[in-house]
């Protein structure tokens, strides 16, 4: 009988990057099951010798078994979420206090969730899903391109011409009408166009409108900010649209393109975008991490290999739970 390899602390290479999506999430899946099985008590001789089997029929089935013990190995990382969640006696299994920490977060984030999208769905009248991109034609003659997890509604009369950006990200490229400005209602702010192509996105903790062509007004509640081509403001809950700042408007609108482009952004604004294009969501579990900076250039159709990369430039680490993928430091 070939013995059970104990967990290591370091895990070597990651697994294949030409894996498909959905074989790295089942394979993790598994490791985890296995974990909690191992874990929880001493194993009968027919389910080590099924371990056995599953470890040593693939090489990337022990990476994967190998991450979750150095992830799960030592609970101290997750000791802030086990305080909040943790409501059985101390005396439990590790896989029971694990399993509570994620139906914590489960509850939490599906509520967040459920509500967040029913709000939006009430208002929109186009939204895209997961790593959906959609071409919106007004009948003005106006163009709008919906990035992934967006939603609009629009509110067109004979003296006006606006939009509403519920969620997300998306590009206009604007037709000219002296009569009907064209505005863009989103967060607490709006955004008129001056004859022009631009960009917003938003996150609800930021907003961001970057011009590609000719100008826009920006109105947050203070003086109006006029942004020009090739520049970028940006403006959050309470905080007024900052003044322009030059910015790289390729690498802005990148993701048109099917690439995800970062300069220098802190992780928290890269996980919002990158969720964007996963089935699931991520959460980084150790808020002193959110603001680690990141730049690179990913592809949009690939986001798990874009956290991957993510974590070994950062020495974080991840734990892929199929819906669900978790960042700690």
């Amino acid at each position: 009988m070939a013995a059970i390899t104990p967990c290591k602390r370091q895990i070597g290479a990651e697994m294949e990057e030409d894996d498909a999506p959905r074989d790295r999430a089942n394979r993790r899946r598994a490791a985890i099951e296995w974990w909690t099985r191992l874990d929880s008590r001493a194993p009968t001789p027919q389910e080590r010798e099924a371990f056995v089997v599953w470890l040593t029929h693939d090489p990337a089935n022990r990476e994967a078994f190998e991450k979750v013990c150095r992830i799960w190995g030592d609970l101290e990382d997750l000791r802030p979420l086990i305080d909040a969640f943790e409501v059985l006696p101390p005396r439990r299994t590790r896989r029971v206090r694990v399993a509570a920490v994620l139906a914590g977060l489960a509850i939490t984030l599906l509520s967040y969730v459920f509500f967040d999208d029913a709000w939006i769905m009430l208002r929109a009248q186009t939204r895209t899903g997961v790593a959906e991109t959609r071409t919106i034609r007004l009948v003005d003659g106006s163009r709008i391109e919906l990035g992934p997890r967006s939603a609009i509604s629009l509110d067109f009369d004979e003296g006006k011409r606006n939009v509403t950006l519920l969620k997300g990200e998306a590009w206009f490229d604007v037709a000219p009408d002296a009569g009907r400005p064209f505005s863009v209602l989103v967060a607490r702010g709006s955004v008129t166009a001056l004859g022009t192509s631009f960009d917003i996105s938003t996150t609800g903790e930021r907003t961001e409108i970057t011009v590609a062509q000719h100008r826009v007004r920006v109105m947050t509640g203070g003086p109006a900010i006029i942004v020009d081509e090739g520049e970028q403001s940006a403006f959050g809950p309470g905080v007024a649209a900052v003044d322009p700042y030059r910015v790289q408007v390729d690498h802005v609108a990148a993701w048109r393109r099917g690439k995800l482009i970062f300069d220098d952004k802190p992780l928290a604004e890269v996980v919002s975008v990158l969720g964007h294009y996963l089935s699931g969501y991520i959460l980084i579990l150790d808020p002193s991490i959110r603001e680690r900076r990141v730049s690179g250039v990913f592809d949009a159709a690939d986001p798990i290999a874009a956290i991957s990369a993510i974590e070994k430039a950062l020495g974080l680490r991840a734990l892929d739970l199929g819906y669900l993928v978790v960042l700690t430091g």
